[in-house]
């Protein structure tokens, strides 16, 4: 997939309305479907991590895709299949050069850790990385 600049992509839950996303079932079929949209080409999936409330995610679109439909679609998929309520918008931000994005990975990776939901990053069984944290794959300036 030839891919334009990696986002960080925060998406967070309605936990008013909605059940935890780090229950097993509900976690690992979130892990299943941003796998499903990396090997279908819809996203280029540096790093995807669930918190409890939000999920953390480095990805890179096709350039003739737009970014928001596919973000949407995904969620809409989890919301009726999972019965997860989003909340209506989500963050992101362009990664802009190699270092930032090796700081958000850490920093994303991190997560849990400084919320006490585990000892060390290797630890956090809610994460995926389908595409090397670099940027091949999408772009990112050295």
């Amino acid at each position: 997939m030839e891919s334009a600049a990696t986002y960080h992509i925060r998406v967070s839950a309605d936990l008013n309305h909605t059940r935890l996303l780090t229950e097993p079932k509900v976690a690992a079929a979130l892990l299943d479907s941003a796998r499903f949209y990396h090997e279908q080409d819809r996203w280029n999936c540096r790093l995807f991590l669930i918190m409890p409330d939000h999920l953390h995610a480095l990805l890179a679109f096709p350039y003739d895709k737009d970014m928001g439909t596919i973000v949407a679609a995904w969620k809409g998929y989890q919301a009726k299949c999972l019965g997860i309520l989003w909340q209506v918008n989500y963050f992101d931000h362009r990664i802009r050069n190699r270092d930032e994005l090796d700081k958000k990975a850490a920093y994303i990776r991190l997560n849990p850790v400084r919320k006490n939901l585990c000892p060390h990053v290797d630890a956090w069984p809610w994460v995926l990385s389908c595409a090397p944290e670099n940027p091949s794959g999408g772009r990112v300036p050295p």
